[in-house]
C-alpha cells in the first residue's frame, strides 16, 4: 500500500478515511493517526434504516483496512461513515446542481436529522456508537442554493452542506453534537478508543 498521510506524532491508530475534517477532529483531541482511506460500496441495501445505514458503512470501512493491514503493522483503525435524514430519507452527496437544490430544497425551512457512526476494530474486536443530531434550517430561496453550489462546498458533502464552512449561514438551530454533524463525533469516538485501550491528550 502507498504511504498514507500521518499526523505530526507516532500514530495509536488508522482513519479509514480521506476526509479531512474527520482527521483535523481526531487531532483536536490529541489522537495521533495515520490517514488510510477505503474504498467501500456505499449503497444502501434496500430498505436500510438511516440508522443501520451508517453503522454498516462505519464497521465496513474499518474492517476492511484492518483486514489489508500486514500483521506486523496493524494499529486500531477507526471507520466512520455520515449521512443526512428527512423524512426517514437518506441524502447522500449530491450528484450535480441539480440534485443539490433538490436536496436544500427538501432541508429547506425545518429540521433534519443528522447521522454519524464511528466504529473501532482492533486485536480485542469491533465496537460501533452511533450520534443522531438535529439540525434546523431557516428557509432558503432558490438563487443561494444555486450560488452555494458553484461555490465548490456542498458537491462532496452528505446532504449538499458543510455546517462547519458556507453551510453554516443556513442553520437555525441544532440540537446533538457539533462534531458529529461535521462527521465524527468526538464524545463517542473517545469513548469508543478507550474501550481499546487508547486515551486522547486530553483523557491523559
Amino acid at each position: 500500500m502507498s504511504e498514507p498521510a500521518t499526523s505530526s506524532a507516532k500514530p495509536l491508530i488508522y482513519l479509514a478515511s480521506a476526509s479531512p475534517r474527520r482527521s483535523a477532529l481526531l487531532a483536536q483531541i490529541g489522537v495521533a493517526h495515520r490517514v488510510a482511506p477505503v474504498s467501500v460500496d456505499e449503497s444502501v441495501a434496500g430498505a436500510e434504516a438511516p440508522e443501520k445505514y451508517v453503522t454498516r458503512l462505519a464497521a465496513l470501512k474499518a474492517d476492511t483496512l484492518w483486514d489489508t493491514l500486514p500483521q506486523n503493522e496493524r494499529l486500531p483503525v477507526l471507520g466512520s461513515d455520515t449521512t443526512v435524514v428527512v423524512d426517514q430519507a437518506i441524502l447522500g452527496k449530491p450528484a450535480d446542481e441539480n440534485d443539490c437544490v433538490r436536496m436544500l430544497q427538501l432541508l429547506s425551512g425545518r429540521t433534519h436529522q443528522v447521522h454519524t457512526a464511528v466504529a473501532v476494530r482492533s486485536a480485542h474486536g469491533s465496537e460501533v456508537r452511533l450520534s443522531i443530531s438535529d439540525v434546523t434550517f431557516r428557509k432558503l430561496a432558490e438563487a443561494e442554493m444555486r450560488a452555494y453550489w458553484r461555490s465548490g462546498e456542498p458537491a462532496d458533502k452528505a446532504g449538499g452542506y458543510a455546517i462547519q464552512g458556507r453551510g453554516a449561514v443556513f442553520i437555525r438551530h441544532i440540537a446533538g453534537s457539533y462534531s458529529g454533524i461535521m462527521g465524527l463525533p468526538l464524545f463517542e469516538t473517545a469513548e469508543l478508543l478507550a474501550a481499546h485501550q487508547i486515551t486522547s491528550e486530553v483523557q491523559g
